[in-house]
């Protein structure tokens, strides 16, 4: 039994706001809150997926039937990202509950929730306006947690993400401005079925205009200067939360307009050719940092390009390689981030060359971050190498066969600066400087769980798969979204 979906956004947003006044009653509740809440969203995305799975569960509100009310719409699609941002935001709130010791951490744990409840509310809604609505409450807080340390660096990258993520919200809200203007509605069902007949240069320039701005969200070259500032200048869970949250429902937003709403082929050519160029640039930047938290932001970036590669593809079973792909960043990255934390916190230094002996002085924390990089590398049976091998494969079918070799150079890149690391953690001498404090078991029940996933996502891969193809059928055909939404309550 699952109940009102509304609640996934709507519980959220209120304790967001309802955690201020919990901290004047006592400074322990305010952690807690985000466990509870988004618990109960990862309660109600898991309780949908049956259901989701045979066909979208449309959610009417205020008794305005689409296209002229605002509606949900949990698909396959939706249902699969809600449960992968609950998930990963349920395992970050955990982490969160020890890990954030400075005042005032009411405004951390009321910004985090907001981030999530604004993320899921992009996935689930069924309309454009509302798309960038969540967008904006996704991205401000976004904003706020990458300044949240308050040094000079933060500061400085929290900056370059609100600038270059204002021109972000500046492009959607025009696009949509256009689309609504020509076609009377911004329900994305009826204007699938409305766009046909408007003028192609009119729906030409509308799709420039969103694939810029969600792009942003996307990290597409050249639009994602703000990922490597903010992902390592921002405290060290709210960097897992972008890779595992903030990325997946940009991501989200891009794929879902370009397949249900514009559907060019011509934009499909080049969200993969994008997607290349991401992916070998973002590879040969991060095999040259020296700070490990840069090198991960730089990795993910390039996980991202793998992905933007199968949805270029344009087939059923690219798409299922590439939100197989997203899955497995959604588990692996926050495993990285949280454990490369600890190790930086440990070791006194962001640098990669003072991780010198930490297997040997934290092995625990040490054998999360090797896992996730061996993960992420898609060394088998790991989950990581599953997504990997259909992209790549699916690649050559559709005889991309340069595109296949640029992506498998790609992550040999990636296989030799993970690599270098594990190295330094297991084969170098530890260096004396060393904190003695212990690793907060909330810590090591957050990382366990997400070494879990992704050790079973491995094992058994087509149980994961079995989810992630009718989620990528909806995708592709579009036929039936459109007919679930515009017959919702007849």
């Amino acid at each position: 039994m699952y109940f009102d979906p509304v609640l996934m956004i709507a519980l959220p947003l209120f304790a967001a706001f309802l955690i201020p006044l919990l901290g004047r009653v006592s400074k322990e509740i305010p952690k807690y809150v985000p466990v509870v809440m988004i618990g109960f969203n990862l309660y109600e995305s898991i309780m949908m997926l049956p259901h989701s799975m045979v066909k979208p569960i449309i959610v009417i509100i205020a008794a305005w039937k689409p296209p002229l009310g605002i509606n949900l719409t949990i698909g396959a699609l939706g249902n699969v990202l809600a449960l992968i941002i609950s998930l990963v935001g349920f395992v970050v709130a955990i982490y969160n509950v020890r890990f954030v010791q400075k005042e005032p951490t009411e405004k951390y744990h009321m910004l985090y929730m907001l981030m999530v409840a604004g993320a899921t509310g992009m996935v689930l809604t069924g309309d454009l306006f509302n798309l960038f609505v969540f967008l904006e409450i996704t991205s401000i807080s976004s904003y706020a947690l990458t300044a949240f340390i308050r040094d000079r660096n933060g500061a400085e990258a929290a900056f370059k993400y609100l600038l270059i993520g204002s021109l972000s919200s500046t492009f959607v809200l025009l696009g949509i401005a256009l689309i609504y203007g020509t076609t009377g509605t911004l329900n994305m069902a009826d204007i699938a079925e409305k766009i046909q007949h408007v003028d192609s240069k009119i729906t030409i320039v509308a799709l420039i205009l969103l694939v810029t701005g969600f792009g942003v969200e996307s990290e597409m070259f050249p639009l994602n200067g703000w990922a490597p500032d903010a992902y390592s200048q921002a405290p060290t869970a709210i960097g897992a939360a972008f890779g595992g949250i903030v990325v997946k429902a940009g991501v989200y937003a891009l794929a879902r307009l370009i397949y249900t709403i514009f559907n060019f082929q011509g934009v499909f050519f080049f969200i993969l050719i994008m997607g290349v160029i991401t992916l070998l640039i973002a590879e040969m930047s991060a095999i040259r940092q020296k700070q490990l938290k840069r090198m991960l932001a730089f990795s993910s970036i390039g996980q991202m390009g793998l992905v933007l590669i199968a949805l270029g593809l344009a087939t059923v079973r690219g798409v299922e390689g590439g939100l197989f792909q997203m899955f497995n960043h959604a588990m692996i990255k926050p495993l990285l981030f949280l454990s490369a934390g600890y190790l930086v916190y440990y070791s006194g230094s962001k640098d990669i060359s003072d991780l010198d002996g930490m297997g040997r002085k934290k092995p625990l924390l040490s054998f999360f971050f090797a896992f996730g990089a061996f993960a992420i590398m898609g060394l088998p049976p790991l989950s990581g190498f599953w997504s990997k091998f259909i992209i790549i494969s699916e690649t050559i079918r559709g005889g991309f066969v340069v595109v296949a070799a640029l992506a498998l150079f790609g992550s040999v890149i990636e296989a030799v600066y993970y690599l270098r690391v594990v190295g330094r953690l297991y084969f170098k001498q530890p260096n004396e400087s060393e904190k003695t404090k212990y690793v907060h078991a909330s810590a090591i029940l957050a990382m366990s769980v997400l070494a879990l996933v992704v050790l079973f996502a491995g094992l058994f891969p087509d149980m994961v798969m079995s989810y992630l193809k009718p989620a990528a059928t909806e995708l592709v055909d579009k036929t039936a979204y459109i007919k679930a939404v515009l017959t919702a309550g007849l």
